[in-house]
């Protein structure tokens, strides 16, 4: 850690003979290559900056930290989830509302990333890359039993039924690892809860135990027809299991497919959006921001950064990342490339699309822990009485019960 902030202090500082050196703050392991490529392009045309990518391991610990040392670095990519909004709601972060390319971005998008926190009527990021909630499928696997992806809730239960009586895994869970259990959590929460149930809850006018129930059934369905194993596995467990073509199913979205096809590059593979209800037309496709360019409110070299900032957000640029990463495009007019996440990108064009549950959910309330500690003992009663004891807990001691 020492060595990293040391390094980031010194990129920071300007070059010699005129040269403006900017450190680029990267979170996403597996986006390094792409993004070096991208900054070498921009070094080689501006040869007055010179940016120089830190890609930095567990990245939401180094940048609060960063924060209290006051050192943040010049250009960050930071993922859109509730830290993001944590920061851009204290006024730290740069106000991007009069750029324009804004005005190419997709207003649903936006509108996901605005919705997380920001500070007064600031827009404290741009949207780069998104990324789509919906669970990758085997089709082979499909084409070999004649089943098709499901469009209601008792489509999937059918589905899950005629896998089985092939023989087949339908899906592998992974309950190891605790943060497993959001991609099938925050799709059947944001299609059941009632729309208005965070104001509600901030306004103590419903809680978990009221709302939740039929999120915490649908749950238990599908964790009651897991592999036996599921307590003892881990998520490259399942990704591994699910490369080696022993079951139809991965819970997870887009994001998971460099890994995936990293053990198998021979998979066909598509995706679909898990339906909660028995009404198609009702189906919402689960999408965060994946990747949020911004900066510091006061940055040391402004204009360069935003020179670097404009350039990353040129459609070329972004569709490059999108095509190496298996991403969702941000700007209108792009699409993307693999057809595995093609397959439902018309909820993005048909704005079918809504925010991570647990983005809205603060780190202390600690859901996922509690939510992997009720998908194995499967006593619904207990998780959703603990998560309305955790929450107000959060409220009692903080101003998030009157500003969700």
């Amino acid at each position: 850690m020492a060595a990293t902030l040391l390094a980031a202090a010194a990129c920071s500082t300007a070059g010699g003979e005129g040269v403006v050196e900017l450190e680029f703050f990267q979170f996403k392991a597996e986006a390094f290559a792409t993004f070096n490529g991208l900054v070498e392009e921009f070094n080689a045309a501006h040869p007055d900056i010179r940016v120089m990518q830190n890609q930095v391991p567990d990245s939401e610990t180094a940048i609060r930290t960063r924060l209290v040392r006051e050192d943040l670095p010049d250009v960050m990519t930071l993922n859109g989830n509730a830290t993001f909004g944590e920061i851009a709601s204290a006024g730290v972060l740069y106000d991007f509302s009069d750029e324009a390319v804004l005005g190419d971005v997709s207003p649903a998008i936006l509108e996901i990333l605005t919705d997380l926190g920001r500070f007064e009527e600031q827009v404290n990021g741009i949207p780069f890359a998104s990324n789509a909630n919906a669970f990758i499928y085997n089709k082979e696997i499909f084409a070999e039993h004649g089943l098709e992806p499901p469009q209601t809730w008792s489509d999937f239960l059918t589905l899950v039924e005629e896998l089985e009586a092939a023989g087949v895994q339908p899906y592998t869970l992974t309950l190891v690892d605790a943060w497993t259990t959001m991609p099938y959590f925050n799709q059947l929460a944001a299609n059941l809860m009632p729309e208005d149930f965070f104001d509600e809850l901030a306004e103590d006018q419903t809680s978990f135990q009221e709302a939740f129930p039929p999120v915490a059934e649908a749950m238990l369905a599908i964790t009651d027809r897991a592999n036996p194993d599921a307590a003892g596995l881990g998520y490259d467990d399942g990704n591994r299991v699910f490369a080696n073509g022993e079951s139809a199913i991965l819970m997870h979205g887009s994001y998971v497919l460099p890994a995936v096809l990293a053990l198998n590059p021979d998979l066909d593979l598509g995706s679909f959006v898990l339906p909660a209800t028995d009404d198609p037309d009702e189906t919402l496709l689960v999408s965060g921001v994946d990747v949020v360019v911004t900066m510091g409110a006061n940055p040391q070299h402004e204009e360069e950064a935003l020179e670097f900032i404009r350039f990353l957000m040129e459609p070329e640029n972004i569709q490059r990342y999108v095509d190496e990463q298996s991403a969702v495009p941000t700007l209108e007019g792009l699409e993307p490339s693999d057809p595995t996440v093609a397959e439902i990108f018309p909820f993005f064009e048909q704005e079918r699309v809504t925010s991570y549950v647990d983005h809205s959910i603060p780190p202390a309330v600690n859901l996922q822990p509690l939510t992997q500690a009720f998908l194995l003992s499967g006593n619904a009663d207990r998780w959703l009485r603990e998560l309305d004891e955790e929450w107000d807990k959060v409220a009692a001691r903080s101003s998030f019960g009157t500003e969700p």
